[in-house]
């Protein structure tokens, strides 16, 4: 099995169970609050964990009273946690979310996850290019982004970058990555495009492009042409970390070996299964689940 690296955020998600969303300058009850780790990053490194992949995380955490909590939650769930650095006077990053039948809106407090910068790439390299496969998203400085892709591609490693939250990324920045893997949104920012059908930008990027649809699965492009692979059943409850999840879990598949298409019907299914409970890490399912899964 290839070792997984995850340079990216570390949150601690407060989420407020409501009956709906609320609109701008609305005010509604929420019936419970959770306070559950998270962070795109997080997320992530533990979904590939659990499905028994060896991981390392790479981030900050502040000096507060989420950190520890943060750091004991990944090594519980089999985490590499040495290369995460403490930062003295700030808060670890938080995120708030409020759930409502199945979907949700977050708003995220970066915190220490902004102090991950291209020097703490560099200080870092050594434990990081232990690594085969590295996921990187868009919780910390864009520059970080493009420092580690830079040093993971010109190194050889496999680069799965999930451009998420949105922003418009530089071509040379995608030109890195091995990996693409937006929403259906989040593909339109990325490529400038708001008119060619998703599978037209898909069969374009030559394979290195995968688009998230939600509740549509997945599609994607291999050396046989385009696929599209169908969420599964599931009996949603919150959609928050389904697509870490789907991310976590294709680096998994890919560190055992698999081709794209099934290393993409294993993660959608792992996806999938993620909906049913709460919290973005809450349903992260382990591997005999998801096999059980995909057999039914």
């Amino acid at each position: 099995m290839k070792k997984i690296g995850v340079i990216g955020s570390i949150n601690m998600d407060l989420t407020a169970l409501s009956e709906r969303i609320p609109s701008p300058g609305e005010t509604v009850s929420a019936k419970e609050l959770k306070r559950v780790p998270g962070g795109k990053g997080a997320n992530q490194a533990v979904a590939a964990a659990r499905l028994g992949a060896c991981v390392s995380m790479f981030g900050c955490v502040g000096d507060d009273v989420f950190a520890g909590e943060l750091l004991d939650n990944l090594r519980q769930n089999r985490v590499d946690t040495s290369g995460i650095e403490r930062v003295q006077g700030t808060s670890s990053g938080v995120a708030l979310i409020v759930v409502s039948q199945g979907e949700n809106a977050i708003t995220v407090v970066p915190g220490a996850n902004a102090r991950v910068s291209p020097e703490y790439i560099r200080a870092q390299s050594v434990r990081i290019l232990e690594n085969d496969i590295v996921l990187l998203q868009n919780e910390i400085p864009l520059e970080t982004v493009y420092a580690a892709a830079k040093m993971l591609h010109e190194n050889g490693k496999t680069v799965i970058y999930n451009p998420a939250p949105a922003l418009k990324a530089d071509k040379k920045l995608l030109d890195l990555c091995s990996f693409i893997t937006p929403n259906e949104h989040e593909v339109r920012l990325l490529c400038g495009n708001d008119s060619a059908p998703i599978e037209q930008l898909v069969e374009s990027a030559g394979g290195r492009l995968i688009v998230t649809l939600g509740s549509k699965g997945v599609i994607g492009c291999d050396s046989e042409g385009l696929f599209a692979i169908p969420a599964i059943d599931a009996r949603v409850t919150d959609t928050t970390g389904a697509g870490d999840t789907l991310n976590g879990a294709f680096a998994c598949a890919l560190s055992l070996g698999m081709g794209v298409r099934d290393a993409l019907i294993f993660a959608n299914a792992a996806a999938g299964i993620s909906t049913e409970k709460y919290g973005a890490q809450g349903g992260m399912p382990g591997m005999d689940e998801v096999l059980a899964r995909i057999k039914h």
